[in-house]
């Protein structure tokens, strides 16, 4: 008789029937027939007290035909039943094999011994975890390479905040499809005493991105990313991504515009990683105004975080605030604009003079900002002149702020009146420092 699992020979590799890769017991020597001079079995009978053959037990007789166990699901074999165990312990078979090979298992002992290991076996592996890669992993890698052995060009300490935030942003552009390219995105900020907002895409968003870091990128001697369609002159980001915007082609793929953004960003890091301190104070315009390369690179990594929020928030996906150090860094840099930007306003009339005039570098009336939690500190705030000194002794006024309500103020993407603040001390000064904090966002 051929059992289940016996190969006959006929199996040949690469036919329907190819035997398995781990091969089966070999067949009993009975199966095929009687042993050679079987001798026959004595029969004791009592009552004659002799010994008789079995009929037909002699040499050269044939053995009784062997009666084959009923298969208790004739439609799927045995071989195909086992072969199903590993998908059944994985709980990966569909309801009618489920119940077949459940069927079995109350028949056949060595299978069911099998499916026990099986999910056993299952019960050691590791619960299902999400596919989705650590926006942090690149700088947890990086870290620890760098750790075991020092960059031979390193990147300077002022672009590092640039060069996570990109890389955290780019992670979540990855897996994104089409659909999530044109989701609607709300970008607010603040104009003079009011808050302002305008309706984007992803795509729009990442263009804008790329219109406003090409400032950067055209200070450094790199390409334009807008091409002939960059307006004369140094105009401002707003002009910037509204001429990007307008060239874009609307048959194109929203998607297209992730690789030149990533490239571009790739580009910046890598020149100045081999300029290093050389291009620090180099000048960066933008419009009205000027930035040092070094505080550029921290303008363009805070914008990179505000701006992956809103794409995260669009799309429905969580997002982590920068690391500790690089939030301070960008912290740093808004309360270090705050003295220009109050001057700002008040040559626009959307502030009140100063109280008196302080001559450059001399200590004038102070505000004491404090920035509590992760990136936080305490910086000392010129109220009257932005060359004047600030300093703790003259110190008028106190705001403590958390980092995360700091950023958001600077962002525009709360009101003044909304930034739960603690205060102490003159009331304008307060109120002109936190509206000075939002006038620092833009589009």
């Amino acid at each position: 008789m051929k059992g289940p699992d016996e190969w006959d020979g006929r199996e040949l590799p690469g036919s329907p029937g190819e035997r398995p890769r781990i091969p089966s017991p070999r067949s009993a020597a009975e199966d095929h027939g009687p042993l050679p001079d079987t001798p026959p079995v004595p029969v004791h009978d009592p009552a004659s007290d002799t010994v008789e053959a079995l009929p037909g037990a002699g040499p050269g007789s044939e053995p009784p035909a062997l009666q084959p166990l009923p298969d208790p699901d004739p439609a799927r074999p045995h071989r195909v039943l086992k072969s199903l165990l590993g998908a059944w312990a994985l709980a990966a078979c569909s309801a009618e094999e489920t119940a077949a090979v459940e069927t079995h298992l109350t028949d056949c002992a060595s299978c069911a011994d099998e499916a026990l290991r099986l999910r056993d076996a299952v019960g050691l592996l590791h619960p299902a975890d999400s596919l989705d890669l650590d926006p942090l992993l690149r700088s947890r890698v990086l870290e620890g390479a760098l750790g075991r052995r020092p960059a031979r060009i390193p990147v300077p300490d002022w672009a590092a905040p640039y060069d996570a935030e990109t890389a955290k942003l780019d992670a979540l552009l990855h897996d994104m499809g089409e659909a999530e390219w044109r989701a609607p995105v709300r970008l607010r900020w603040f104009e003079g005493d009011r808050p302002v907002e305008r309706e984007s895409t992803v795509a729009g968003v990442m263009g804008h991105l790329m219109a406003v870091d090409g400032l950067v990128a055209t200070a450094l001697g790199l390409t334009d990313p807008l091409g002939t369609a960059a307006p004369p002159g140094t105009p401002d980001p707003l002009i910037r991504t509204e001429t990007f915007w307008r060239a874009a082609d609307e048959t194109q793929r929203p998607l297209t515009v992730h690789a030149p953004w990533r490239d571009q960003s790739y580009a910046l890091m890598r020149q100045v990683s081999f300029a290093g301190s050389r291009v620090a104070e180099l000048a960066v315009p933008y419009g009205d105004f000027r930035l040092a390369l070094r505080d550029s690179f921290l303008d363009r990594a805070f914008e990179c975080w505000v701006h992956a929020g809103d794409i995260a928030e669009a799309v429905d996906y969580p997002y982590v605030p920068p690391a500790a150090g690089h939030l301070h860094q960008m912290v740093d840099l808004a309360a270090r604009l705050l003295p220009s930007a109050l001057a700002d306003r008040r040559r626009a009339g959307l502030a009140a003079p100063p109280q008196r005039l302080v001559e450059a570098g001399a200590p004038g009336r102070t505000l004491h900002l404090e920035v509590e939690g992760n990136g936080g500190g305490h910086w000392y705030i010129a109220l009257d002149s932005p060359a004047a000194l600030g300093t703790p002794e003259r110190t008028v006024a106190h705001i403590a702020l958390d980092s995360a309500e700091f950023c958001q103020l600077a962002a525009g993407h709360i009101s003044p009146e909304e930034a739960a603040a603690g205060q102490d001390g003159e009331r304008d000064a307060i109120r002109e420092v936190l509206f000075a904090t939002a006038s620092l966002s833009r589009l």
